[in-house]
């Protein structure tokens, strides 16, 4: 978890998008921010919107103007055990614990929130379909939660080499798959995903259908 703190607004909304549900590698990582109102920041937008290069110039005026940031994660061990849609919300969950300035609101990109109520925030919560690229708060959350979770791949692919995992960070690309037909699935790989499990031999553990086409987002 990481988190930054400044001033103390009445009304506080955190903005909370994940990154990683369709890879067949590697943790989910989902991001909770709360901006400042006091210290806009320009270029916002989903982060499959923006390129690399524009993502990484945005991570740190992030962090640097938000009130509070944090990041969470859930690891492949999650994933394969209680289903990415869960390990999503699990994810999202140590995010919003990690903020060290409690909101008032929450928005989640998408049509369904992740469980809170045990979390004693205190605050209302609202699911929005396409939050990443029309409200701020989301839009800072997504490029965080993709800033961190692709800096993570790198680390994996000095970690497990022959499957070039900073390339495409574990998505389902042709490289990937290739990668899998000639080299047995590394520790990080999602053994609940389809492509996956054939790898191995056994399609009897796969219960991560139909979440993600599986394909590269910018």
């Amino acid at each position: 978890m990481r988190l930054v703190t400044s001033k103390n607004y009445r009304v506080r909304v955190a903005g909370v998008d994940e990154a990683g549900r369709g890879p067949l590698a590697g943790p989910v990582v989902a991001a909770a921010v709360i901006l400042d109102p006091n210290r806009p920041i320009r270029g916002l937008a989903d982060s499959k919107q923006l390129t690399p290069e524009e993502r990484n110039i945005l991570a740190p005026k992030i962090r640097e103007r938000a009130i509070a940031w944090a990041v969470g994660w859930a690891d492949r061990d999650e994933i394969d055990t209680i289903n990415i849609l869960q390990a999503t919300f699990l994810a999202m969950r140590r995010a919003l614990l990690g903020l060290a300035v409690c909101p008032t609101h929450i928005q989640v990109d998408g049509n369904r929130l992740p469980r809170i109520q045990d979390l004693n925030l205190g605050c209302t919560t609202e699911a929005i379909i396409g939050g990443d690229d029309s409200h701020a708060p989301i839009s800072a959350a997504s490029i965080l939660a993709k800033t961190t979770r692709d800096a993570l791949m790198v680390q994996l692919d000095a970690r497990y080499p022959g499957f070039e995992f900073s390339a495409h960070k574990g998505y389902s690309t042709p490289t990937h798959l290739a990668a899998l037909e000639q080299h047995r699935p590394c520790p990080q790989h999602r053994r609940s995903f389809w492509p996956v499990a054939v790898a191995l031999g056994s399609k009897e553990f796969v219960h991560n259908l139909g979440v993600d086409d599986g394909t590269v987002p910018a």
